[in-house]
């Protein structure tokens, strides 16, 4: 397990590091985002799914628990667990068969979802550092080392 840490002054700049995870990524991937509400999960999802082609919003799926996105040869699902009162719901939705070898997934909240989620390759906390972020984004399997791997020669 790796660590990078990084400070994001300003929302463009956490827009830009979803862009630089989306320049990374190859699928199956799984992303946890940590982080208190407001913190910039969703607005580092945006620049990730963003970067990787989509034109339309990208917006937190409180509601709906997940949001799909069709980019090019990758399913992504960015999911919003916040609301989840039981992490069995998502047993009744059919969790597994987001996880697919063609899949990205980010996944907010994912506590909540803890014991039926599959384990991450990247956990990426975000927490206030006065006006900007402080972002911690930790390595849980070979291919998240090498994404951070790639991160820190730059």
């Amino acid at each position: 397990m790796t660590s990078v840490q990084r400070v994001l002054a300003a929302e463009a700049d956490t827009l830009a590091l979803g862009k630089e995870l989306a320049e990374r990524l190859s699928a199956p991937f799984v992303i946890h985002l940590h982080g208190d509400l407001g913190a910039g999960k969703t607005t580092l999802t945006r620049g990730l799914v963003q970067a990787m082609g989509h034109k339309g919003a990208v917006k937190s799926p409180t509601y709906t628990l997940v949001e799909p996105y069709e980019l090019g040869p990758f399913q992504l699902y960015h999911f919003d667990l916040y609301r989840l009162a039981d992490p069995e719901e998502l047993e009744f939705m059919g969790i597994r068969d987001y996880f697919a070898d063609n899949t990205l997934a980010l996944v907010e909240w994912p506590s909540k979802g803890e014991g039926v989620l599959p384990e991450p390759d990247l956990s990426i906390e975000l927490a206030y550092l006065n006006e900007g972020r402080q972002v911690t984004m930790t390595s849980h399997s070979e291919q998240g080392e090498a994404l951070l791997a790639q991160l820190r020669e730059e």
